[in-house]
């Protein structure tokens, strides 16, 4: 008897349970449409999120994103459509894409990597003259102030060159062609600083190799004539006695302008 019982109340608690669990379930339909855990269409089924839609509408609602700047946003579709579409005819221009969204958020290093992904996966693509260009312009756009690194300059310099090179027609050979001059210049008062530099420290030997070095290596920059005019005074066993902070000026990179610069970048937002 007392089996019995302890069978029956086994079966009841199961009973409990079972029935409990169906009533929970049933609950988070009701849950999600309440608290709007999912969107629901006007027949009352689970409408698909953005990101549930095909490749090719992922595209469209990224380019919609990245042509007014919402470069934040337009990204995740991009990198949505790699993830679950990596061999779809839309593949290549979200990569292309997620790159310039990198590059455009001022991510440097991270449109470097994504350029390079794209040129090696893609070395035939039409776009690659723009990508060597981008790749140079990521290199440019991380150019500091001339008392720090100068592998911005130096690595910009030889990616337009070797966009000028491979792809001499190219729409952006003109502005690589600029940008080589503004990074010279950069690289050259970098060499006048760091002579500068010999020269308040009175190591005025060093100064006159950096000094040599500058008017060979860049004898038609806005610095040279300084350059010419302190190397000569060192020669003369002259140097500048006065404070430098007021005699020699404090150098960065020089405003640039250029008629076609921003064009490279505005044509490819539109494709």
């Amino acid at each position: 008897m007392e089996s019995m019982q302890t069978r029956f109340a086994v079966q009841m608690r199961l009973l409990i349970l079972t029935m409990g669990m169906l009533f929970f379930l049933s609950g988070c339909g009701e849950m999600k449409k309440t608290f709007g855990f999912t969107s629901i269409d006007e027949d009352g089924n689970e409408a698909k999120t953005d990101m549930d839609l095909p490749a090719k509408n992922l595209l469209s609602k990224g380019m919609d994103d990245y042509n007014v700047g919402k470069y934040y946003t337009a990204i995740e579709f991009f990198q949505e459509i790699l993830n679950r579409y990596p061999f779809s005819p839309e593949a290549p221009l979200a990569e292309l894409k997620a790159a310039d969204c990198s590059y455009y958020m001022e991510r440097y290093p991270e449109a470097l990597v994504l350029y390079d992904e794209f040129a090696n996966r893609h070395p035939t693509n039409e776009s690659i003259p723009y990508v060597v260009f981008q790749k140079g312009m990521s290199n440019f756009k991380q150019i500091d102030r001339i008392d720090r690194d100068t592998t911005g300059a130096t690595k910009a310099i030889e990616f337009f060159k070797q966009l000028l090179k491979s792809y001499p027609n190219s729409p952006y050979s003109g502005e690589a062609k600029a940008r080589i001059a503004a990074a010279n210049e950069f690289l050259a008062d970098h060499e006048f600083f760091v002579a500068q530099y010999y020269v308040r420290t009175e190591k005025y030997d060093q100064a006159k190799v950096r000094l040599k070095y500058l008017l060979a290596k860049y004898p038609d920059k806005t610095i040279t004539p300084q350059a010419k005019e302190l190397l000569a005074r060192l020669e003369a066993g002259d140097p500048p006695k006065s404070a430098l902070t007021s005699w020699l000026p404090k150098l960065y990179l020089r405003p640039w302008s250029f008629s076609g610069q921003g064009a490279a970048e505005n044509a490819t937002r539109m494709e």
